[in-house]
């Protein structure tokens, strides 16, 4: 009997030690703990630190990219709470019709205040989906908030429609397909070329040496006919008026006047127009010139290759 307090008295003992041991321990993953609990701590809480940080880094860098990548328009039929409704989207090939169209709202009311830019309220744009048959229009809006344009598309295919507005100081471009009835003849994009004549018979030299994705690029273009200068006349409210579209998805680009003359025209000693614009992507764009010069606007058209 008497070995079994003795066993007891030892079980105490060695229960005592494993508690003081034990003690030491929790003292050392104590979160609270100083000195080597702290940077047992500081070590977890570092790694979960970066952690958040890489996902925030990420995440501001994505932003950072996101707003400096170059705005992108024209791919979706809505877009900023409004969406383009065509009244109706297929056209008789050759034949002149009423193009009608609305911006409305998520409500389903039409769109009746706009904004002016380059001197009207609405840019609509055409173009068959291999970039060809390029139409510029000016609708006039009803008081339902109706535009409306005639308008005769050709060839059959399928039509890019680009309704170009600002509303409520908000640059919106929206875009719809129309379709011509018949058997679609597509050509290839034309490969690059420096120079090409306008629908009058100017000849038109384009200058966009370095064009890079992502970076600003200048586009001049130097006008000429007979071999003499033209000084264009006030067109949009700039010297000219440029219009954008990617090869494949038809992106539709904004691109901004360099003005050179007091009111948008260009200068005496300036024999052409010139733009800024930022390609979004390398690839094929199709640019559309328009200028005036002895009253009557002409269009001439250029592909431009953009690299990395």
């Amino acid at each position: 009997m008497s070995s079994i307090p003795k066993q007891l008295a030892t079980f105490a003992a060695v229960l005592a030690v494993l508690f003081a041991g034990g003690a030491v321990a929790g003292q050392l993953i104590d979160a609270d703990a100083p000195h080597g609990g702290d940077a047992k701590a500081s070590g977890h809480g570092t790694e979960q630190s970066h952690g958040e940080e890489a996902k925030m880094a990420s995440t501001s860098h994505g932003s950072e990219r996101s707003e400096a990548a170059p705005e992108v328009h024209g791919l979706a039929v809505a877009d900023g709470g409004l969406r383009v409704v065509v009244d109706e989207p297929e056209l008789r090939r050759g034949k002149p019709a009423t193009l009608a169209f609305r911006i409305v709202e998520a409500s389903g009311d039409a769109v009746r205040d706009f904004d002016v830019t380059h001197d009207k309220r609405m840019h609509l744009i055409l173009a068959r989906r291999d970039l060809t048959g390029f139409q510029h229009l000016h609708p006039e809006m009803a008081t339902d908030g109706t535009w409306s344009t005639e308008v005769t598309l050709p060839e059959a295919g399928s039509y890019r429609l680009f309704a170009d507005f600002s509303h409520e100081q908000d640059a919106i471009t929206l875009a719809t397909d129309l379709r011509v009835d018949g058997s679609a003849d597509l050509v290839d994009l034309p490969v690059s070329e420096p120079t090409a004549v306008s629908d009058g018979g100017y000849d038109v030299r384009l200058d966009a040496a370095g064009a890079k994705a992502g970076k600003e690029s200048e586009l001049r273009f130097s006008i000429t006919r007979d071999g003499q200068a033209v000084r264009t006349e006030p067109y949009l409210g700039a010297g000219g008026h440029l219009v954008a579209l990617r090869e494949g998805d038809l992106a539709f680009l904004h691109v901004h006047p360099i003005e050179d003359g007091e009111h948008g025209e260009t200068s005496e000693h300036d024999d052409g127009v010139g733009f800024a614009a930022t390609f979004p992507t390398e690839g094929r764009y199709r640019l559309f010139l328009q200028f005036k010069h002895a009253g009557r606007v002409q269009t001439v058209a250029f592909t431009q290759e953009v690299a990395l």
